[in-house]
Order: C-alpha cells, then sequence, then structure tokens
C-alpha cells in the first residue's frame, strides 16, 4: 500500500518557497528540522534540491510520519521522521535551521509560543528559525481571502487562527532569543518569515 499523502497546497506553495530558501539555507554539512511536516512533500521536494545538507522531518501524526517515510524513502539526506509535538520540549538533536510551514494557523496558540521557545535549544547562535503561512501584521490591510479564512479556521476550532506577527509571534520569538530578520511577501497572501538566533538558553 501507497502511504503518501497528498496535500495540494504543497505542490502549489513549493517553488515560492523553494526561491526564498536558496539564499537561506546553508551551503553544506547543516542539519534542517521540519516542524509538522505533515504529507512531507516538501521535505522530499527540498531534500532533492539540496543534497548537501541533512534534512529531518517531524509530525505528531503516525499518519503523516508515514507518508512522510513513503515520501522520503529514496533520498539519503533524508532522516527518519520523529514524533515532535511543538508545544513539549525539549526537542532531540543540534540544528541549523529549524523550518515550519503551514501549522501555526491551524493548532493552537499554544503550538506557536512553543515552536518559538523550543526551536531556540537546539539552534545555536546565528542559526534560523524560518516559518511561512498566513499572518496578520500592524499596518497592513487583511486580505478578504484571509478574513474568511480566519472565520472559517475559527467555525472549526475556537483555538486555531491566523496569527499576528507583530503582536503575538514576535514579541514571544524576541523573548526566546530570536531576530526578525526579514518578511517576505508570497503568493495567495501568505509570507516566509526569518529569524536569526541571537542567544541559546541552557537546555531544560
Amino acid at each position: 500500500m501507497d502511504e503518501r499523502l497528498d496535500f495540494p497546497a504543497s505542490i502549489r506553495n513549493r517553488d515560492p518557497i523553494l526561491e526564498v530558501l536558496r539564499s537561506r539555507l546553508p551551503d553544506s554539512e547543516a542539519r534542517v528540522l521540519e516542524i509538522a511536516s505533515g504529507s512531507g512533500q516538501h521535505v522530499a521536494y527540498f531534500a532533492a534540491h539540496w543534497p548537501e545538507l541533512r534534512f529531518v522531518p517531524s509530525d505528531p501524526e503516525p499518519a503523516h510520519r508515514a507518508s512522510i517515510a513513503a515520501w522520503c524513502r529514496d533520498l539519503d539526506n533524508v532522516e527518519a521522521p520523529i514524533d515532535i509535538d511543538a508545544r513539549i520540549g525539549p526537542w532531540p538533536g543540534d540544528f541549523d535551521v529549524v523550518y515550519c510551514a503551514n501549522m501555526i494557523h491551524i493548532a493552537p496558540i499554544e503550538c506557536t509560543r512553543g515552536l518559538l521557545i523550543n526551536a531556540a535549544s537546539v539552534v545555536a547562535p546565528g542559526g534560523r528559525l524560518l516559518l511561512y503561512g498566513p499572518f496578520l501584521q500592524t499596518g497592513v490591510t487583511v486580505a478578504p481571502s484571509n478574513v474568511e479564512f480566519d472565520a472559517s479556521l475559527r467555525r472549526r476550532d475556537p483555538s486555531w487562527g491566523i496569527r499576528h506577527l507583530d503582536d503575538e509571534v514576535t514579541p514571544t520569538a524576541d523573548a526566546a532569543g530570536w531576530m526578525r530578520a526579514d518578511v517576505v511577501s508570497m503568493p495567495a497572501n501568505n509570507l516566509f518569515v526569518e529569524f536569526v538566533r541571537t542567544t541559546r538558553p541552557s537546555r531544560p
């Protein structure tokens, strides 16, 4: 049985994300942790473009981990997917980059806080945290499609919703030792947000 899941959004957004990643992933001998890898289509696609990097996918859902393993079975630079709940630390390993796409808005706010705090414990100063998805921003008019999307998310689960980059995400990132380095506008009213690690606390 083919355990690969197919998430259409992963196909639609992988090339725009890849173009932004080109200037943000290390050249070689680096480890990249993906949080909430979902189907595994992103990590399989990116790992094929960066064979010199080591990718570690993760997801708390067993069906997702099976799909990730199936998508990546022929890629030598992708490790077996691990079970990580963003809210729960400490995370295992040491990494140069943590990447997370399209999780923050379809999870409770505790997952956002856990992502920012726990990622800080596995990335050394100078490393990066890279986020992709829809965000609200101060002084930026919300696209009608995102207003509708946010309402639909909250109808499905009141704890979900598009997070405010300036009021919710960045202050928690600052407190954890991340500096917001860049925000890139992406297709379909999404953003690519880059944080750089400034300090590293002791592991819990």
